[in-house]
């Protein structure tokens, strides 16, 4: 960069949001283009906020309860509403940083499909470096035991060596009304694939693949027995149907 000031990563959080100046982003736009893994990951965070407006749009849209409005004028102590913009403000402000950082477990929003729980999942923790997962490849038997006794219900992690891709770890994630799990994989390349694991799929017995897609993101999904598969990764269709098939063959061998 001209004046040797070095790129955080508040500066590509920014310049995400499109908060920096013209200068500035010039600056950082000649930083990605000398860091390719810098710049792959500017991209996730971008594919991330697309997914996330496309998702939660749509509830800010959603009208004030009637009552609430009456609520608040009628009320004889003025400072509820500065009470209340204060808590909205924070409640906003601690989902986003939840968000953004995955720092806390917190239920999905309401009326998210198990496919776009899944995705939701998959944006949020892939472009994660130095915290991608709560437990590594290396405690594997841990992982799968941990994953296991939380769910109620036997996981495991599929074996996908033959198609170019490691296990890096997993995490378990909140699912509707139960916990879910998510296993984290990556080829040579650096390109991730999440292999997301719920029970709160019981009551759709739809066994056979599904596929859904979301700003990027492909998901194939399907229910085995008492648990619900989903399988998201930013690849054609053609290519994840592919990885299903071998997780499906593995998790059933």
């Amino acid at each position: 960069m001209s004046h040797g000031k070095p790129v955080e990563e508040f500066d590509l959080q920014a310049y995400v949001d499109r908060r920096l100046d013209p200068a500035h982003r010039a600056e950082v736009e000649e930083y990605l283009a000398a860091h390719p893994d810098q710049a792959e990951r500017v991209r996730a965070f971008a594919r991330q906020n697309a997914m996330l407006q496309a998702l939660f749009d749509p509830v800010l849209a959603q009208p004030v309860p009637e009552r609430l409005p009456r609520v608040l004028e009628t009320s004889p102590d003025r400072r509820l509403w500065r009470y209340f913009a204060m808590a909205a403000s924070l409640a906003v402000a601690l989902a986003i940083g939840w968000i953004l950082r995955g720092e806390q477990r917190i239920s999905p929003p309401p009326g998210l499909s198990f496919a776009e729980q899944a995705a939701v999942a998959h944006v949020i923790y892939t472009p994660e470096v130095l915290h991608p997962v709560e437990v590594g490849a290396a405690q594997e038997d841990h992982l799968v035991k941990w994953l296991t006794k939380r769910l109620g219900e036997p996981v495991q992690a599929p074996d996908l060596g033959k198609l170019g891709y490691r296990l890096i770890g997993g995490r378990l994630l909140p699912g509707r009304e139960k916990p879910a799990a998510q296993f984290m994989y990556e080829d040579a390349r650096g390109q991730r694939l999440t292999l997301y694991v719920s029970t709160d799929v019981t009551a759709n017995q739809e066994t056979a693949f599904r596929y859904a897609r979301k700003d990027g993101v492909s998901v194939f999904y399907w229910v085995d027995g008492p648990l619900g598969y989903a399988l998201s990764a930013e690849t054609p269709r053609e290519q994840l149907l592919t990885v299903a098939e071998t997780v499906y063959r593995d998790l059933n061998r």
